[in-house]
């Protein structure tokens, strides 16, 4: 199987496109996903952080084409998720029950990205249950927006300088804000 281009036969993750710009399929990017961990990592600082650098180390060890093309990947899936039915939920702390806080935007961003760190599933689960965000609000998936950036400096030498195609910064996807 080809880790770049996607085939007829595979099927993106629900509102992704279905090739990313950079040539890394979703199935690829999926199966680099997985290397953190799925949800249960996610909801354990240490083993994320395991988990993250053990993705950087696969992605440093093979082509720079494919970190490119994760970035490009990661920077869309995370797009998806800039929505205002997600950005508007409350952060909900499993150690307090009943208790919220409003997301800011940075806690918004990390925690589409643990959403993503998450896996596949988790991710398509909460595209299509909005509700099933809150369970990851009080989750920081910080460390995996500069997983592409660090393979891509132990690859390469050089400084991450890539602007991808979609911005996955809080509120920047007009869409999904249609009242900002």
């Amino acid at each position: 199987m080809s880790t770049t281009g996607s085939t007829v036969d595979e099927a993106p993750a629900a509102g992704l496109s279905p090739q990313p710009p950079a040539q890394l399929s979703w199935e690829r990017f999926w199966q680099l996903i997985e290397l953190i961990g799925g949800e249960p990592s996610v909801a354990v600082c240490a083993t994320f952080e395991d988990g993250c650098e053990r993705l950087a180390e696969v992605l440093a060890a093979g082509p720079v084409e494919e970190i490119l093309g994760f970035g490009e990947c990661l920077a869309e899936a995370l797009y998806r998720l800039d929505r205002e039915e997600y950005g508007t939920q409350r952060a909900v702390d499993p150690e307090l029950p009943g208790e919220s806080l409003p997301l800011s935007d940075d806690g918004f961003l990390y925690a589409r990205a643990a959403v993503v760190a998450a896996g596949r599933a988790a991710y398509e689960r909460v595209l299509g249950e909005p509700e099933l965000f809150a369970a990851h609000s009080f989750r920081s998936g910080e460390s995996l927006l500069y997983v592409h950036e660090e393979a891509y400096e132990v690859a390469t030498g050089e400084e991450w300088d890539h602007d991808t195609r979609y911005d996955y910064e809080s509120c920047s996807n007009r869409e999904g804000w249609p009242n900002l």
